[in-house]
């Protein structure tokens, strides 16, 4: 471990369907985390995936839902 902060603080996590993304948001990684583990819960046979997000944050993103909402059912 080289001691430096780390640089990619944010994440972008992304729920498939099939090839087409149903889900795109960018949070804080240990919110991200959850947000993950959440949606492995919600929607068990989609990919989730997970992304480093560099800083400065070069596109546009939406904020996660609010985490009431992630256990409400489909």
């Amino acid at each position: 471990m080289s001691g430096e902060p780390e640089k990619h603080l944010r994440r972008r996590v992304r729920v498939w369907f099939g090839s087409h993304v149903i889900a795109d948001y960018r949070a804080d990684a240990d919110l991200a985390e959850r947000y993950v583990a959440a949606m492995s819960r919600r929607f068990t046979g989609l990919r989730i995936t997970i992304d480093p997000v560099p800083d400065p944050d070069p596109g546009q993103h939406r904020p996660l839902p609010g985490e009431r909402l992630w256990e409400v059912a489909p």
